[in-house]
């Protein structure tokens, strides 16, 4: 009997031996297909309807993007899927978004940390900083995407920790303008997670689920994945971006900032009878 029981208490070790291992080469691909609208608002109103496709074909590059996510337990990076674009060898480009496009992004879940790789007009910036404090609320509500169960949960951040890569003439505004808004803008969050895949991750800065954030919708932003591939035969190395100039969000929210308001300046010297 005794002996029994050590072959049992082995067997016990060598499985838990083997599931930590499989637990920590625990790797896949998640491709994520994201889609945004844009408001053309009071200078949209000025314009024919087939200017209005012109301007909407134009911005397609910067509305429409195809994303995957890299991911272990703890890591992940995310990037836009490098492909051929048809509408740059066309002419058709977006110059301008190119600018406020969030670039190569490393996450480590473990310890909260973000690194994220920006180019801002020719200069090359590594923010390094924290990610996104996300207190999430879990929903009952379930669907299915791509044949796996998902369940639905949400969340309010600040707008402003949500858009720092990005820039807005009205936020320029005031800010020159040093009024306060009297109350703090924020972002409702809806996230679709599946249990199928235990993973605290998601696309972009989301994470803090128990399991792969397979759909993300966000303002006027819509982040679905279309594929998954789990445990790849070729093994997946995961590593933050090392090339840049280091800087924190704030920082860099106050460098492109200073720059936008800086160009807006110099247009108005250059302008005629000035």
């Amino acid at each position: 009997m005794k002996t029994q029981w050590v072959s049992f208490g082995i067997g016990i070790l060598v499985f838990f031996t083997a599931w930590s291992v499989k637990a920590q080469d625990f790797q896949g691909k998640a491709y994520y297909y994201s889609k945004s609208t844009m408001e053309l608002g009071r200078w949209g109103a000025r314009l024919s309807e087939a200017q209005k496709k012109q301007v909407m074909a134009r911005l397609k590059n910067r509305l429409e993007k195809t994303y995957i996510l890299t991911f272990n337990k703890e890591e992940s990076v995310y990037k836009e899927d490098e492909k051929l674009d048809v509408d740059a060898l066309s002419g058709a480009t977006d110059s301008w978004g190119k600018n406020f496009s969030p670039g190569e992004q490393y996450k480590n879940i473990k310890s909260k940390t973000l690194v994220q790789n920006q180019e801002f007009y020719g200069k090359v910036f590594l923010v390094q900083d924290a990610l996104i404090p996300i207190q999430w609320t879990m929903g009952a509500e379930t669907k299915q995407i791509g044949g796996y169960t998902c369940y639905k949960a949400t969340a309010t951040i600040p707008s402003e920790q949500l858009s720092w890569y990005e820039f807005s003439w009205s936020e320029l505004r005031a800010a020159t303008n040093e009024e306060a808004p009297d109350e703090v803008p924020v972002t409702e969050i809806t996230a679709w997670y599946t249990l199928q895949i235990p993973v605290s991750n998601g696309p972009s800065e989301y994470y803090g689920l128990p399991g792969l954030i397979l759909e993300v919708n966000v303002g006027n932003t819509t982040m679905l994945c279309f594929k998954v591939v789990m445990n790849p035969d070729e093994k997946i190395e995961i590593e933050a971006p090392k090339r840049g100039k280091e800087v924190t969000k704030e920082e860099y929210k106050e460098i492109i900032t200073a720059k936008m308001q800086e160009m807006r300046e110099n247009r108005g010297r250059r302008r005629p009878g000035r």
